[in-house]
């Protein structure tokens, strides 16, 4: 059995205790088995909120087998060593089986393609360090085994990895460079869509224009944190949607052949050696995206944070 042990800091339980491979909602459900701790006190409810300097613990139970099928699909493998790999997975394609879902996922794939699975969170599988949503094509990392999953999770949510997408929006950008950084939680209209509302989470998203045509724009962004439909609900708000997006879209904004958002490169410290790598994966000629050389050029942006 492993623990994870954190001091409480105002924060509900499963929120303090998600990050270093664990979703808030795996977090949750270890938390109503039972396996959470706060000063040696057995908590069953997520949304507990400990005194502030409480010693808070989790057990994490050993990893079971997973019960999912590795399927022979067809998938990017851009790089493996034996603690993680990085692929750029295509438009269409589900990271993980949920719901209604039990096959033909990214994660089928990786236990297909891949010999080494991470167990963070009690179950053997690919360690499926961050996600992108199905209809997003781009970059992801997976982890091998839980020392490499635990220190990619840890990098993630300390800032350390550079995340770039290309994404093509609609309308024209006022700026060439800006910032976005409206704090995302539930609509309060609709359950099932993100939004920017009071109280929400710190989001901060970063772009820079790379073109701007009539009626719309590619811009290059840097993702500086990783809330759920981060990029698309905060350039939504801003009244440029990206284009083809069916959930944050408006009506009358230009067509698509799908979502255009694309997870463009990755820069991270490897987990195991520190040495620093850094992986790009051009996007589908749909986009109209400049040559890597210039694309490069305009890293890194903005110079100062």
């Amino acid at each position: 059995m492993k623990e994870v042990i954190k001091t409480a800091n105002g924060e509900r339980l499963d929120t303090l205790l998600s990050g270093d491979g664990l979703s808030r909602s795996q977090a949750a459900r270890l938390i109503k088995e039972g396996q959470a701790r706060v000063n040696g006190i057995v908590v069953l409810k997520p949304s507990f909120v400990a005194n502030i300097g409480d010693k808070v613990a989790l057990t994490l139970p050993e990893a079971t087998e997973t019960v999912l099928e590795a399927e022979d699909i067809p998938i990017n493998l851009v790089y493996e060593d034996k603690a993680l790999a990085v692929i750029a997975k295509p438009a269409g394609l589900v990271v993980h089986p949920g719901a209604g879902q039990s096959s033909g996922t990214l994660v089928n794939a990786l236990l297909y393609r891949l010999d080494g699975l991470s167990g963070i969170g009690g179950e053997k599988r690919p360690g499926i360090v961050h996600r992108l949503d199905k209809d997003t094509s781009g970059l992801m990392m997976v982890a091998k085994n839980d020392q490499a999953h635990l220190a990619l999770s840890r990098a993630l949510s300390e800032r350390q990895i550079e995340k770039h997408y290309l994404a093509v929006v609609a309308g024209t950008m006022k700026e060439e460079e800006g910032r976005y950084d409206g704090p995302i939680g539930r609509s309060p209209k609709d359950r099932k869509k993100m939004a920017v509302v009071p109280g929400g989470r710190e989001a901060l998203t970063l772009y820079k224009t790379v073109r701007q045509d009539e009626k719309s724009a590619l811009v290059l962004i840097r993702l500086m944190t990783g809330r759920t439909h981060q990029i698309r609900v905060h350039f939504s708000s801003a009244h440029h949607p990206v284009l083809g997006d069916p959930i944050y879209g408006f009506k009358g904004m230009p067509p698509a052949p799908r979502l255009m958002l694309h997870a463009w490169s990755l820069g991270f410290q490897h987990p195991i050696s520190g040495k620093m790598m850094r992986f790009t994966a051009p996007p589908d000629p749909v986009f109209g995206a400049p040559e890597q050389k210039e694309l490069e050029a305009l890293l890194p942006f903005p110079r100062e944070l």
